[in-house]
Order: structure tokens, then sequence, then C-alpha cells
């Protein structure tokens, strides 16, 4: 180690390890996002949002009129909420691996 160099933290240490193994698996660095990459995974976010907001609101309705009755229907309620909410989160992930691949996500809802 040369003396003019200061110490490095462990952190740097280790990172520097990680991205020597990266290079060697062959992982592309990181590069920077454009400025419309980054516009286009705001509007993303801004969509799944509101997406949630609106299954939300739906949930809550239907929760009102469902916890009067059955049980068993809350469940189903409670179940359907959960796999909305893992869709819109799943595919929010994905097409913004898209976006980060500069290609364009679809629209399918």
């Amino acid at each position: 180690m040369a003396k003019d160099e200061p110490l490095k933290s462990a952190y740097e240490l280790a990172m520097e390890r990680l991205r020597a193994k990266d290079r060697e698996a062959g992982v592309d660095e990181p590069t920077q996002l454009t400025d419309d990459q980054k516009k286009a995974i705001t509007e993303l976010r801004q969509a799944a949002k509101a997406k949630l907001a609106e299954i939300e609101i739906m949930h809550r309705k239907q929760m009102a009129t469902a916890l009067a009755g059955d049980p068993a229907e809350v469940e189903q309620i409670e179940e359907r909420l959960r796999v909305d909410r893992r869709r819109v989160e799943s595919k929010l992930e994905s097409d913004i691996a898209l976006v980060k691949r500069g290609q364009t996500p679809g629209d399918d809802d």
C-alpha cells in the first residue's frame, strides 16, 4: 500500500471486492439513468400509487358490506386485496426494469 493513500473503511473494501466479483461474473456496472428514464420511472410509480389507492378504496367499500355478513367472504376480500397489491407492485418492478434497460413497458393492466 502506498503511503500517500488514505486508509479505506471496511465498507469501501467490501464494495471493491463485490465490484471485482461482479466483473469476474460478467455483470455490468450500473449506469446512470437518463432524464427520460427518470421521468418514465416517476410516471410509473405515480400510476402504480394511483392504482393501489383505487384498489384500497374498492377494498374498503367491499369490506363495509361484507363485515355484517359471512366471515369467509371477509377473508376472500382480504386475500383479493393482497393479490391485487402484489400484482400492481410486481408490474411496477418489471416495468421499471424495462425502462432501465431502455425498453418501453406495455400498458396491459
